[in-house]
């Protein structure tokens, strides 16, 4: 059985350690101890990853941002992987920082990477992980929030985090999407 864990984020070093870039983030925090590193390929950096009899193809859209859905459907075609084995991690402003919480559809809520993977794939019906980042700054400031760099304290919690990010990956390929939920949203 294949998934697809796509994190959102934006390519190049000016945005490695930006908060828009915690679905990266998650995916090289996961596979950091497997000898299975990312490969440059067409719309990506991609990894795959056994586990449990699984395989879990890793990618990082190479699309920027707001053409996340591009990168998403080719490899979901090219690796014939069925939308609902479709995991999305991405940073969201309505949770403080670090709570995570797993859906299986939903809204952009304004988020622009999911907004083109709804329009590329004409649903909404698919799972994501939110990566709270919080919503500390003034009406207006929003991107520059966004594209902003992690506070110490919060780059203190982050392996937490960071970790039960890869609970809910683990969960979402083994025990399905509603058990992970039940297990991991309210931690």
């Amino acid at each position: 059985m294949k998934y697809l864990i796509v994190g959102l984020g934006n390519p190049g070093e000016k945005y490695a350690n930006t908060r828009h870039n915690i679905g990266f983030k998650v995916l090289d925090y996961f596979v950091k101890d497997l000898d299975e590193p990312f490969q440059t390929v067409k719309l990506g950096d991609l990894a795959k990853v056994k586990f449990k009899g699984r395989t879990l193809v890793m990618l990082k859209p190479s699309t920027f941002m707001n053409l996340s859905g591009k990168a998403l459907n080719y490899w979901m075609q090219a690796e014939k992987i069925p939308l609902e084995n479709v995991l999305v991690i991405t940073d969201d402003i309505a949770l403080p920082f670090g709570k995570l919480r797993m859906k299986g559809k939903g809204s952009d809520g304004g988020h622009n990477g999911l907004k083109d993977i709804i329009a590329v794939t004409n649903t909404s019906q698919f799972a994501r992980l939110r990566f709270g980042v919080g919503s500390e700054f003034n009406p207006g400031s929003q991107v520059n929030y966004v594209l902003g760099e992690w506070h110490p304290e919060e780059e203190e919690q982050m392996e937490d985090r960071l970790k039960t990010c890869g609970e809910f990956i683990k969960g979402f390929t083994t025990i399905g999407l509603q058990r992970t939920m039940s297990n991991w949203n309210n931690k």
